[in-house]
């Protein structure tokens, strides 16, 4: 058993075992990175994800409430609406009432004198709501706010806005129908020279009068305000969450400290540098929303310094700033545990990740052993029959090799045969005409001599390249193609096939004659592929070099024939690959060449297409290069 086939049966006892312990720790390995890393990243995100949550949560709580206001706002107008028609409704029954009650017996103008008096002092809605009475002509009969306008004509009047309401009403007149309206008017309880107000008119036809009502929308949604504001003192979540409410003057209008309600958040000094995190809180809130940082001086639970992260809304048409937000130790015990938990996890998946690899590595150990028994004993099974093949392969090889030998001694023996049967014939012609001379007997004599000489040593020259002596010999290489030519030169020279020498004289220690049945069938590989050129080619060439180069002996050997199809370069070393017609080769020269070179002389053999130039012509052929290592 070589060393190559001792490493082979090494690496099949051994590879599978080494091979799934390296794998069962690369795997355990990677899971236990891969998953640290996982852990570590999850680690990393709690305290995002649960910063994120609580921000949605404190953005989802500011936003409810902010939704609840906006209905509170869309339905102020028309509750106000609603209030106002009603009332109107009820002076013009209580006008409709004494109408008919005195219609047949007072004048009508005593009648307008009784509905006013009636009318004049009822007040309603915290004695901000009063009834009016307007002509068809824009006359004021009744102004309980404004007692100077009363009997004036108004029908040129208009609001700050330079809209003429009183135009209005006498068209409601005209048409005998009702109306909402809506203008500025001077409201007693404000500052303000006017304040929008809603009114509805509606025709009383006995008189031919209106009869309106109207309240101002401020003092309306100072009661809607006050709605939300006592709505919002009630909202509660989790620990410590509330909704607190600022106006942009800085006036908290809500908040969980009962104290801090209706004064200024400055002077209330809840936060470090307040005076910037209200301008900057309020700035946020004019521009829409979002989220704002900062240093809480009193939590409420513990009366401590906190960091705080609010999210702030404004709810500009009112001017305030709706807000909440969480306290960041609040969270940070939250995210401790859960990082603590996901510590314990991960503690708990490593045990487990290493007990099953142990186990998984035990079991396929046990199986990795019954498989390296059984690839030896495929591995023995196929050296026997690989053996058995290349023993047949090489007596192919041998006996192609005869057949050409047979083929060179015919070649050989041709001339030297015909030397002596033309010597002999003629020594008897000679001799029965009685003519023979002795000059001619000796010359005759030494041809068939000669030729006797020429046919033993070609005899040798062969017995000596079928001799199967198996013994490593030092020789010289030039002899060695000496030899190698004279064996088959018979058949080059029948080609016309010139040989281009240029060899060193190398010796190497190795087996002659299978380095010769190697060199014959890349030689005669060349002949036939020169052969079948035809005449394609002016010359028939072949070159063969020899030179040295490090601690190897180089030999190339190279033709003109036109190269191998690069599709075939790769395989011409298959057995029983040939692109010859079967009757005229069997495809296990360059095979067993392969063979010969690489197992028994240690050497290496490569092939390529070359082009060249030799005597100023262009020439493309395949380049056979064998490396042999020196003595």
């Amino acid at each position: 058993m070589n060393n190559k086939e001792q490493q082979i049966l090494k690496f099949i006892k051994y590879t599978p075992s080494a091979f799934i312990l390296v794998l069962s720790i690369i795997i355990t390995l990677f899971f236990y990175f891969e998953n640290k890393e996982t852990f570590l990243k999850e680690k990393e995100d709690i305290k995002n994800n649960y910063i994120l949550e609580n921000k949605n949560l404190i953005k989802e709580e500011v936003n409810r409430v902010y939704d609840f206001i906006l209905k509170l706002q869309n339905l102020t107008e028309i509750e106000l609406k609603n209030s106002i028609k009603s009332r109107v409704y009820e002076a013009h029954t209580i006008a409709n009432s004494i109408y008919n009650k005195y219609k047949n017996q007072k004048s009508k103008e005593e009648i307008f004198e009784l509905i006013k008096t009636a009318l004049e002092d009822i007040r309603y809605n915290d004695g901000r709501g009063y009834f009016f009475i307007i002509d068809n002509k824009a006359v004021s009969l009744l102004q309980p706010s404004i007692k100077g306008f009363e009997n004036k004509n108004l029908f040129e009047y208009a609001d700050k806005k330079g809209y003429k309401f009183m135009q209005t009403i006498v068209k409601t007149i005209e048409e005998k129908t009702e109306r909402f309206d809506q203008y500025y008017w001077k409201n007693p309880s404000s500052s303000e020279s006017s304040s929008k107000k809603i009114s509805f008119y509606k025709y009383f036809e006995p008189l031919n009068i209106a009869i309106g009502s109207g309240e101002y929308v401020e003092d309306y949604e100072k009661e809607i305000k006050q709605k939300a504001l006592d709505y919002i003192n009630l909202i509660r979540f989790r620990e410590n969450g509330y909704i607190f409410i600022i106006n942009y003057d800085g006036i908290f209008l809500s908040h969980i400290r009962p104290e801090y309600i209706g004064k200024e958040a400055i002077t209330n000094n809840d936060t470090v540098d307040i005076k910037n995190v209200i301008n900057d809180s309020i700035q946020i809130s004019r521009q829409g929303e979002g989220y704002y940082s900062y240093i809480q001086n009193k939590k409420p639970d513990t009366n401590l310094p906190t960091h705080k992260v609010s999210f702030l809304k404004g709810l500009n048409n009112w001017e305030w700033m709706i807000g909440t937000g969480f306290y960041e130790d609040d969270i940070n015990e939250v995210i401790e545990q859960k990082k603590a938990q996901l510590d314990k996890n991960f503690a708990i998946y490593v045990k487990n990740i290493f007990i099953l690899s142990i186990f998984l590595t035990l079991i396929l150990l046990v199986i990795s052993k019954y498989v390296s028994k059984f690839l030896e004993n495929k591995f023995d099974e196929y050296k026997k029959e690989l053996k058995k093949k290349q023993s047949i392969l090489y007596q192919q090889s041998k006996m192609a090799a005869m057949g050409e030998m047979i083929g060179n001694i015919a070649h050989q023996w041709r001339q030297p045969l015909s030397t002596i049967s033309t010597s002999s014939t003629g020594l008897i012609a000679c001799k029965n005409l009685d003519v023979l001379e002795d000059s001619l007997l000796l010359d005759s004599l030494n041809k068939i001599n000669n030729s006797a000489q020429y046919l033993s040593n070609t005899i040798d020259d062969f017995r000596n390249f079928f001799n199967p002596n198996k013994i490593k010999n030092e020789f010289s290489l030039k002899n060695s193609i000496k030899t190698t030519f004279e064996l088959i030169s018979a058949q080059f020279n029948a080609q016309n096939i010139h040989i281009i020498k240029n060899i060193e004289d190398i010796r190497v220690c190795s087996y002659e004659n299978e380095l010769i049945q190697a060199l014959i069938n890349i030689l005669n590989n060349a002949r036939d592929a020169l052969k079948n050129k035809g005449n394609e080619l002016d010359k028939r060439l072949i070159f063969i070099d020899i030179l040295k180069k490090d601690k190897n002996a180089i030999i190339k050997i190279k033709d003109n024939a036109g190269g191998i199809n690069d599709k075939n370069i790769k395989k011409i070393f298959e057995p029983y690959f040939t692109t010859k017609q079967k009757s005229e080769g069997t495809g296990i020269g360059l095979y067993m060449t392969q063979e010969i070179i690489v197992k028994h002389l240690g050497g290496e053999i490569n092939v390529s297409n070359k082009s060249f130039i030799y005597i100023d012509n262009s020439y493309t052929g395949a380049e056979f290069e064998i490396k042999l290592p020196i003595l």
